[in-house]
């Protein structure tokens, strides 16, 4: 099972970064979204991306063309019919993605490959609602795709080894490291990363520290690049809250309660850096 044209199915911050890694190593990629407007957005966004690898001399002029013009664009799904996979890569929104799966279903021939990028939605749910549960599977890039290494690669109860290793083989191609992980909420990277965040909200929350000195901490103590803290006010602190939420109600363990705080800072709209403020000011 080879993959040599890719479709992508949204224009937007996940979906040019996924076009844009095909594309600068080679694979053509048919980008899909609802309106020119987006499309449009998604191209300049990969044009902008890749000029700033040129200025760094980690790319040529002449590879910079290459790649463009291996991404081609439309509103239609009849251009994805010589791909043999599409990737799902629209908002994280159950409802949507059931509603574009369900149509990429019947319009792609039976034997292409479903991926969604989803973060938190149950792959083997997202397959059910095609009839081609065997060939789907999910492929959870990280942002920015093109600079991040991990690709999670999430098997559904009904995914085929031939899906999964072709889709494996994709993401090395693509320069990535896969992580072939089961299906199950937060896959690994997400299980692992929000609780953490979570838990750094109650140290704060029970004043053992300052929100500087808990990100200090992690920073220097665990050599991450950004502290807990920090980090939770750039993904959104609604989102945080959702997701813990989420593994509450699904595994029903009470270690994934959300942090008092958490709840009571998203009730007050302090939602981290698109509100201006969250556990830091912006």
């Amino acid at each position: 099972m080879s993959i040599s044209k890719v479709g992508v199915i949204g224009a937007g911050t996940m979906g040019n970064g996924i076009a844009q890694a095909c594309a600068v190593v080679g694979v053509p990629v048919v980008m899909i979204d609802i309106n020119d407007a987006a499309l449009q957005r998604g191209l300049a966004t990969v044009g902008g991306s890749l000029d700033r690898l040129v200025k760094k001399d980690k790319l040529s002029a002449a590879a910079r063309q290459a790649a463009l013009d291996l991404i081609s664009v439309g509103t239609d799904y009849a251009l994805l019919a010589d791909c043999q996979l599409v990737i799902e890569a629209a908002t994280e929104n159950e409802a949507l993605k059931f509603d574009i799966l369900k149509k990429l279903d019947t319009q792609l021939a039976p034997e292409v490959l479903l991926a969604s990028n989803t973060s938190s939605i149950s792959i083997t749910r997202l397959a059910a609602v095609t009839q081609r549960a065997d060939r789907f599977i999910g492929m959870h890039f990280f942002n920015p795709v093109p600079m991040m290494a991990l690709v999670e690669v999430i098997r559904g109860l009904q995914t085929s080894d031939a899906t999964h290793k072709a889709v494996v083989a994709l993401a090395e191609r693509l320069g990535k490291t896969p992580v072939s992980v089961k299906n199950a909420p937060g896959f690994v990277v997400n299980r692992i990363l929000v609780p953490m965040i979570n838990e750094a909200l109650f140290v704060l929350g029970e004043g053992l520290s300052s929100a500087e000195d808990i990100d200090a901490a992690m920073k220097l103590g665990c050599n991450h690049p950004i502290g807990p803290l920090a980090l939770a006010d750039m993904i959104g602190l609604d989102v945080c809250l959702a997701v813990m939420e989420v593994y509450l109600r699904e595994y029903g363990d009470s270690k994934y309660r959300p942090a008092p705080l958490l709840r009571e800072m998203v009730a007050a709209g302090r939602l981290g850096r698109k509100s201006g403020r969250g556990v830091y000011s912006y």
